[in-house]
């Protein structure tokens, strides 16, 4: 309720910002695009995001896009070298054509809209053209496989004989435009593309690479000696730009406000492309955006969601709040101070000065004809000991320490005194895909409660940042809502076991129904769940929305956020490593046919996960509990007079609504394939229930 107290919104408008200054004074913006495996993440996927984000409204010469591959694959290089040369052909349609989606792949699913509408002769020449263009890059990227390196034929040399673990940095130019700085061009975009850098930092097992926090960081250092933009916009490799418009309305909350203080980053809340009919998987999270997403952003800001999200460089920098004003370059940090802080490049430590010490709306590092000076400048700073000695990953860039390092880093920005703005134009400002099946929804779950717990477990707790730094007291009560998620999963298991306990020992945890108490309870379990309903109902959401997100968030605690209590318990015993787990990625259809139209993409799927045995344990147990409190009460106890200190109808109640909350998985339990439990996953679950059947009759 804290959170839902103050809720804000923010109202961009664009056009007012061209009044304001001209398309040659908006601040440069590096773009940050990341891809860790090319089987998990298709390069297709990658390659319609990098397209939306290089034909944006915003003056090309302003814009350079960078691309992390920390899969180390030539296949996803390769995919960007053909998009680079796509993209020659799409920004300059997209711009004379005003497309409003950038995305190839959902412009062509549906004809583009516009196409459909448009009786121009030309226009759909061009059209047609430009979808043969598209259709012919998507046949040369799907067909493209990793045996490129083999043929170690010159830009692909350098994947010779490279592991994704073991590999030296490799950096590539794939497309730059010498002109971009001439602020004419620019504003009319005429001919300028923005630039697109690959980059996959180096790898050694000998060093610890930190992830996606590790990736992000190497992109801060390479582009903070090639371009260094002010501005900084990170987005993962599925989420591309819905709105051409959304770096023009996210300046209007950079530039708009009188001081700096109350936008440290601009978020966008996370939406989704394609999603299934009332949210089966629980994970498009409207209601958590709508409810205490806008009421964070009436506290000291929204959260940093890891995605979708423009940040100011010098917060990413460590600089406070306080530092807001301009100050001259003799009273900027000393060198040696800078040296401590990032490192021993020289270029990165002038680029890093200028930005703490000079203007936002200073023009870029000059493009020069010769990138090799450049290019070795970045090799050096994506080096995977270069941090070694530095404030990266603690007091500069994105923090380390957690497998959530958005909603670290964010919380470091909120305790150093920043406030942050949410941005929420119409369109929505990107859309991705959520996952969908059993496995992606509650990997993706288990990676994100496991890193919340570490946070909560670390030094960067919000408590110990409310305490010492300058984390708001309710800012830091709205953090608990998500950082508690994987300590709720024994709490809640413990609840999920009472009822079937009960019901196979003969005892009870609850009044009886005809006991005052009982209407107590009642009470509490209606009023929580209608006032709940409510607000799936304000959210313009289906009751069936509501119950799918009610069973999910049960299934959810049992399976992801048990085990990642579990993992973080062991880990903190030293016992094991937290393992980043990659979520698949699919490039979804955005039109209605096609041969997966025929598959239910809504149901349940499952595998061999560990995951999958505690949920599949309690259906087990639940289904048990139903069927020995019905034959007990149909046969009867001895003389067939029921305990007094039996289970009653509450007991029974809990047993059956966790049978209707897992149904999933007792539908799980008689099918086959994909949508079948698999029979190792059974037999440890109904090992585990045979063991609690026992424990709890025995006496």
């Amino acid at each position: 309720m804290n959170a839902k107290w103050n809720p804000v919104r923010f109202d961009t408008h664009p056009e007012r910002l061209a009044e304001r200054m001209s398309d040659g004074e908006l601040p440069a913006v590096d773009m940050f695009v990341t891809t860790a495996d090319p089987k998990l993440e298709p390069p297709l996927v990658t390659v319609n995001t990098v397209l939306s984000l290089l034909a944006l409204d915003y003056p090309a010469g302003k814009l350079s896009c960078y691309v992390s591959d920390d899969g180390c694959s030539a296949a996803t290089c390769y995919a960007l070298r053909e998009a680079a040369e796509f993209a020659k052909l799409w920004v300059p349609f997209c711009m004379k054509h005003g497309v409003k989606v950038r995305a190839p792949f959902v412009y062509f699913s549906e004809r583009g809209g516009a196409a459909a509408d448009d009786d121009d002769a030309e226009f759909l020449r061009a059209w047609t053209s430009m979808k043969n263009e598209y259709e012919e890059l998507v046949r040369r990227i799907e067909n493209a496989e990793e045996s490129l390196v083999r043929r170690g034929d010159g830009e692909f040399a350098e994947f010779v004989g490279a592991d994704r673990r073991n590999h030296p940095t490799i950096i590539k130019v794939l497309m730059w435009d010498n002109s971009s700085n001439d602020d004419s061009k620019n504003a009319a975009g005429d001919g300028i593309i923005p630039s697109l850098i690959y980059v996959s930092r180096e790898k050694r097992p000998t060093q610890h690479h930190y992830f996606k926090a590790g990736a992000m960081n190497v992109l801060t250092r390479v582009s903070g000696v090639v371009t260094n933009a002010p501005i900084m916009l990170n987005v993962d490799c599925d989420m591309f730009a819905n709105n051409p418009q959304v770096a023009l309305h996210a300046m209007c909350l950079l530039l708009g406000f009188d001081d700096e203080l109350h936008s440290g980053f601009v978020q966008a809340p996370q939406k989704f492309y394609g999603g299934l009919k009332d949210d089966p998987f629980g994970n498009q999270m409207q209601v958590i955006y709508e409810k205490v997403g806008f009421g964070v952003a009436g506290l000291q800001g929204i959260f940093y969601g890891g995605t979708g999200c423009f940040h100011r460089r010098k917060v990413i920098y460590g600089v406070p709040p306080d530092s807001t004003t301009t100050i001259g370059i003799k009273d900027s940090p000393s060198y040696k101070e800078l040296h401590k802080k990032f490192g021993s490049s020289k270029e990165l430590i002038e680029s890093a000065r200028s930005i703490i010490s000079g203007d936002m709306f200073r023009t870029p590092t000059e493009v020069v004809a010769d990138l090799t000076s450049l290019i070795e400048a970045a090799k050096q700073v994506s080096a995977c000991s270069y941090e070694t000695g530095t404030s990266w990953g603690q007091e500069v860039g994105w923090v380390y320490g957690s497998m959530t390092e958005d909603v670290l880093t964010g919380q470091r920005i909120h305790a150093a005194g920043w406030r942050t703005a949410l941005l929420n134009p119409d369109p929505p400002a990107f859309l991705g895909g959520a996952p969908t099946g059993g496995p992606g929804s509650l990997t993706q779950y288990k990676r994100w409660a496991t890193g919340l717990l570490e946070i909560l477990l670390s030094r960067h707790n919000p408590f110990l940042l409310a305490a010492f730094k300058r984390l708001d007291l309710r800012q830091c009560v709205a953090y608990l809502v998500i950082d508690v998620w994987a300590i709720r999963a024994p709490f809640e298991l413990c609840y999920a076991l009472l009822g079937p306990y009960c019901v196979i020992a003969n005892h009870s945890f609850l009044p009886k129904a005809s006991e005052p108490g009982f209407v107590i309870l009642l009470a509490l379990f209606l009023g929580y769940n209608v006032y709940n309903l409510g607000e799936y109902k304000d959210c313009r959401l289906s009751v069936r929305a509501w119950w799918n997100n009610h069973r999910m968030q049960r299934i959810v605690s049992s399976s992801a956020w048990l085990l990642a209590f579990l993992t973080v318990v062991l880990k903190t015993l030293g016992l094991s490593e937290t393992v980043f787990e990659v979520t698949r990625k699919e490039q979804q259809s955005t039109s209605d046919g096609g041969a997966d139209a025929v598959a239910d993409p809504g149901r349940f799927t499952f595998d061999s996960s560990p995951v999958f045995i505690p949920p599949t344990a309690l259906t087990m147990l639940s289904i048990v509990a139903v069927v020995f409190g019905a034959w007990r009460l149909v046969a009867g106890e001895g003389e067939g007079v029921p305990s007094p200190s039996g289970p009653g109808v509450g007991e029974f109640v809990c047993c059956g609504w966790l049978v209707l909350c897992f149904w999933p998985f007792v539908r799980g339990l008689v099918s086959k394939g994909s949508y079948g439990i698999p029979w190792n996953v059974r037999l440890k679950a109904a090992l585990l229930v045979a063991a609690f059947v026992h424990l709890s009759t025995w006496k």
